[in-house]
């Protein structure tokens, strides 16, 4: 059984990153679960809390150890990551050397109301990933534009089209976290 965590790098409680991360986890085979990592109540990192980190650091970070795989779906924040998620993913890094996101592989869903679909988003987040030592999904890239319009009310993507690529997306990523763990 391999064990997917979702980043869903919004807080806001009708995030369209989070509504696309509840329709793809649904999309993993059998074999593998999934489960939303919360990371809306960890300070701001700073290095002074790697002597003595807060709870929340200590709690977040061995939450982090318990998935196989990382999920990442972000919304763009002025062509980049929210500043929350850098933050999670700061946070969760240190300190120096002792990384929990270190191995694990990733992949990245960026999305936006616009129709540039998150692009910079995306790549600013892979650029980090690599730093981390992340294997990162490489194709299929997945940027959804106009994500209000992706939704009927019960945030479920309408799209067939959108929902096939999608499971598409899900079975390379479950093809590189396979690799990594053979």
């Amino acid at each position: 059984m391999s064990k997917v965590g979702i980043v869903a790098g919004s807080l806001r409680k009708e995030s369209f990153s989070k509504k696309i991360a509840d329709n793809v986890a649904k999309l993993f085979p059998e074999g593998y679960t999934t489960e939303m990592i919360e990371f809306g109540n960890l300070p701001l990192y700073s290095e002074e809390y790697d002597e003595n980190p807060p709870a929340e650091y200590t709690a977040f970070r061995s939450k982090l150890r318990e998935f196989d795989a990382i999920l990442f779906v972000t919304p763009e924040y002025n062509r980049s990551i929210p500043g929350v998620l850098k933050n999670a993913i700061d946070v969760g890094s240190r300190p120096y050397g002792q990384s929990a996101w270190a191995g694990k592989p990733a992949a990245i869903i960026s999305q936006s109301i616009g129709a540039l679909a998150g692009f910079g988003a995306n790549h600013h987040l892979r650029q980090v990933l690599t730093f981390l030592d992340m294997p990162t999904l490489q194709q299929p890239e997945v940027y959804l534009g106009n994500s209000p319009s992706l939704f009927d009310e019960n945030g479920q993507i309408t799209n067939d089209g959108t929902v096939k690529f999608l499971r598409s997306f899900v079975d390379a990523f479950v093809a590189l976290i396979e690799k990594y763990q053979a």
